[in-house]
């Protein structure tokens, strides 16, 4: 099998913290035959891929929640007890948007880099109380301790599939597809399927607070979907619920849903993810969800 080059890797992690050129980055390897695989969190990856490349494996999830890591001097608060006026940095506008709304007391700020940058403008300045991080992330690291508090969904809904890998492959390579199938956590295909296609039917996208969170309990999957203005004062979140009980049989060979390939998972109980997507983004969009984000992806822009 291929592995990434230096040059290539060296590349790619110089723009680590530039997401959409780190993801094309590998791509371009995989376009070019240098690799035949590359992992990413599916949060990372568009909800349409290019041409000739597929998701062929989705991971069992990681929490998909975020986590508040506290400057030192406020170990043992949670967001609620924090002071007045303290400083959260986030870069997520999906995060700011619904903690503003829930936590009015705390001010929220722009804080941009990767897991050590953060961590290291938290530390070393006074300028932040917290800061916001998926918990995933903090713990692949092996940075479990600095954890200060898990956001439920009743505080924080997290991004379309955080929380989980995705093994990207050419769509033409029956082979590797066939190798990394066997990776597939079926739940976790099934969540992201039904997210992935909540959020391209909203056509919405990092530059809008998009919010999510599924679960699957005695064979219903069950997806919360939220859209949000920017400061969080106007919101739209509703939740529908479908049958995955199904064992008809694999899924159609080759065949993508919302990017996925998944073909030994039943293509009926896919079917009904993706469906599940749609029908509560249809339903969000009948209430006015357009018009929220349309105004937020504005708002964003000028800013």
């Amino acid at each position: 099998m291929s592995t990434i080059g230096d040059k290539i890797l060296d590349t790619a992690l110089s723009k680590i913290g530039e997401k959409s050129l780190f993801t094309k980055e590998l791509e371009n390897a995989l376009e070019r035959n240098e690799v035949d695989l590359v992992v990413h969190s599916l949060k990372d990856l568009p909800t349409t891929l290019p041409s000739g490349f597929t998701i062929g494996a989705v991971l069992k999830r990681e929490n998909p929640h975020d986590a508040v890591v506290l400057h030192p001097k406020h170990i043992g608060k949670t967001l609620e007890t924090l002071p007045d006026n303290s400083v959260i940095g986030t870069s997520s506008l999906r995060r700011a948007a619904q903690l503003k709304k829930r936590f009015s007391h705390l001010e929220f700020k722009d804080i941009r880099g990767n897991l050590n940058t953060r961590l290291k403008k938290l530390d070393e300045k006074a300028d932040f109380a917290a800061i916001i991080l998926a918990a995933a992330g903090l713990r692949r690291m092996g940075w479990d301790n600095r954890i200060s508090q898990i956001l439920g969904p009743e505080d924080c809904m997290y991004a379309v599939g955080q929380g989980a890998l995705a093994v990207e492959v050419r769509a033409r390579d029956a082979d590797i597809l066939e190798m990394v199938s066997v990776l597939h956590d079926p739940d976790t295909v099934l969540r992201c399927i039904a997210e992935r296609a909540f959020l391209r039917h909203l056509e919405g996208g990092c530059s809008v607070p998009v919010a999510v969170h599924t679960e699957v309990k005695d064979s219903q999957l069950y997806l919360t979907g939220a859209v949000y203005s920017l400061d969080g004062s106007d919101s739209l979140k509703e939740t529908m619920q479908t049958c995955i009980a199904l064992n008809e049989g694999w899924g159609k060979k080759q065949f993508q849903r919302v990017g996925v390939t998944a073909s030994k998972i039943s293509g009926e109980a896919q079917d009904r993810a993706e469906r599940l997507g749609i029908d509560l983004a249809n339903l969000l969009l009948s209430k006015g969800a357009k018009e929220i984000l349309t105004v937020a992806r504005q708002l964003n822009d000028a800013r």
